[in-house]
């Protein structure tokens, strides 16, 4: 077999060509690869920046984290794309509309994992506590959306905020909890990084229904396509709760 460094395919004994390891680890990673060519804000990466005026995180370990970060973030987007029936993303396919449904999901799993692996590289004993913990919010928070637009259930404002604390806030999270790891500094950050996950998700919410730099980068109201209990209509049907035509339309 060819050697894996040098990412060429060669004969097998049967005369068939075998895939190097560079090349099976390249169509692995073809859905995420797509998805991160796209051009996007990192957000993730630049709020940990500045915290780091804060937490004076020594700067390889700051980079890894908001490797670890975005690598997550990036592969999470990849299923919800897939969860939500998205067309666009960054004004772009979808990567499953493209490398398909199943090769998707499998990718971003994969790469949820290599960001465990490179969790251990950090080299504290609690980081993948942490990450862990981190993830299982950012499910529940996913799981607890889905549910309600499935069945058609509007949460309540507490059950939304709380909704966006697990799901928006749980990478901002990961990455601070990650941070204070490795610096002297270990005050709560708790409910400023709450504040601005609502904050962060909240505006997005409002943008999928006004904004036409948004609607050019994903679809239309697309939050009103899929059926999703966003703020703006959460507030609508609240406000009145006695007229049944937000959620009927």
């Amino acid at each position: 077999m060819a050697s894996a460094t040098n990412g060429c395919c060669s004969k097998g004994s049967d005369g068939r060509e075998e895939m190097s390891a560079d090349e099976i680890e390249r169509v692995l990673l073809a859905p995420y690869a797509y998805i991160c060519q796209m051009p996007g804000k990192h957000i993730r990466s630049k709020l940990a920046t500045a915290f780091n005026i804060w937490l004076n995180v020594p700067k390889d370990k700051l980079m890894l984290i908001s490797e670890i970060v975005q690598m997550l973030h990036n592969a999470s987007l990849m299923i919800d794309d897939i969860e939500d029936s998205s067309i666009l993303r960054r004004g772009l396919p979808v990567s499953h509309s493209i490398y398909g449904i199943p090769q998707t999901i499998n990718a971003a799993n994969y790469v949820y994992f290599l960001a465990l692996q490179k969790c251990f590289e950090l080299g504290h004993p609690d980081a993948t506590s942490i990450f862990t913990e981190q993830l299982l919010e950012l499910h529940r928070g996913q799981g607890k959306e889905l549910y309600w637009r499935d069945t058609l259930t509007c949460p309540s404002r507490k059950d939304y905020e709380e909704m966006v604390m697990q799901k928006t806030g749980g990478l901002f999270g990961l990455a601070v909890r990650l941070m204070q790891l490795f610096s002297a500094n270990k005050g709560n950050f708790k409910p400023l990084i709450d504040t601005l996950g609502l904050l962060f998700q909240i505006r997005d919410d409002y943008a999928s229904l006004c904004s036409a730099d948004y609607a050019e980068k994903k679809s239309y109201a697309e939050d009103l396509t899929e059926g999703k209990f966003s703020f703006p209509i959460i507030h609508a049907i609240q406000n009145d709760s006695t007229d049944g035509q937000v959620i009927s339309e």
